[in-house]
């Protein structure tokens, strides 16, 4: 088993993110931290390892809500026709906003872990 080093943690989301530099198909959020991002796409997709990119995100728990995020691709990864993505965050216009998201999913995740069960404010969604 590999163990990953992060400074921050990453936390598993859904979201949709929109990046038209890396074409007309949106790519899927699967995880989240201040510091980067993993978005799939179900299509090959041709990324560039030297640019930055600024992707668009929808959260699943804030649809109607866009994050614009500055990001630079650290790897890519093709396999069975789709791309997985690595990013690292940069500077953003919502880097704010990202922040309190983050600390919220963080908040969330202490509560699940102190006794297993969400709390009773906690709100959910189910796709």
């Amino acid at each position: 088993m590999q163990t990953e080093l992060r400074r921050n943690i990453r936390f598993e989301d859904f979201g949709r993110i929109d990046c038209e530099d890396l074409g007309p198909v949106n790519g899927i959020l699967e995880d989240i931290s201040m510091e980067g991002c993993k978005v799939h796409f179900d299509v090959p997709v041709s990324v560039n390892l030297e640019n930055d990119y600024e992707l668009r995100v929808r959260l699943s728990r804030f649809p109607t809500e866009e994050l614009v995020l500055m990001a630079h691709p650290e790897w890519a990864k093709e396999s069975d026709g789709a791309t997985d993505i690595g990013f690292s965050i940069l500077r953003s216009p919502d880097t704010a906003r990202l922040e309190k998201y983050v600390r919220q999913l963080y908040e969330e995740q202490a509560d699940i872990d102190s006794d297993g069960l969400p709390q009773d404010e906690d709100t959910c969604l189910f796709v």
